[in-house]
């Protein structure tokens, strides 16, 4: 591809933000003893959380790629550092529910609050025109990274 191609360079630009936001994540898990997995089961939840989405331990590990041992450990591991808790779903008492914590919520705040703050600011330059542009980009980016994504996990099963 020639590096001047507008798109190329925007792939190279959203690569960047990505490489920035993901040591950003490492580092507030090197700070809190969490695993990257960890960090990335509780930004599911979060996300389940704000989607009003009912995150069971069968959904988290669908989420993370991860088998049901694995999901677990990990459930267990949040668990014992106060970041999640396990209910009985009152509609189905077979059904087990994963939450975050107030504690979970506060730590969050703690260490990323400052960024998120800069970041809503930064977008305050942008009118609501290029807001609905860049949320656009933003959802197709994301959908054609979940079908690669799905696209090469298939591919490696099939081989």
């Amino acid at each position: 591809m020639d590096e001047r191609d507008p798109g190329l360079q925007m792939v190279h630009l959203l690569r960047a933000v990505t490489v920035e936001l993901d040591l950003f994540a490492a580092e507030f898990g090197d700070r809190n003893g969490l695993h990257p997995t960890d960090v990335r089961a509780l930004i599911q939840l979060l996300e389940a959380g704000r989607a009003d989405t009912t995150a069971t331990p069968g959904w988290l590990g669908r989420q993370l790629g991860v088998n049901s041992a694995s999901t677990t450990a990990l459930i267990d591991r949040l668990e014992r550092l106060g970041l999640v808790r396990r209910e009985r779903d009152t509609r189905d008492r077979r059904r087990v529910l994963v939450t975050v914590t107030d504690q979970a919520t506060a730590l969050g705040w703690s260490f990323f609050g400052t960024l998120i703050n800069e970041m809503v600011a930064a977008m305050r330059s942008f009118d609501e025109k290029d807001l609905a542009t860049v949320r656009r980009f933003l959802l197709a980016m994301r959908d054609v990274t979940a079908a690669g994504r799905r696209t090469q996990r298939d591919g490696a099963a099939g081989r």
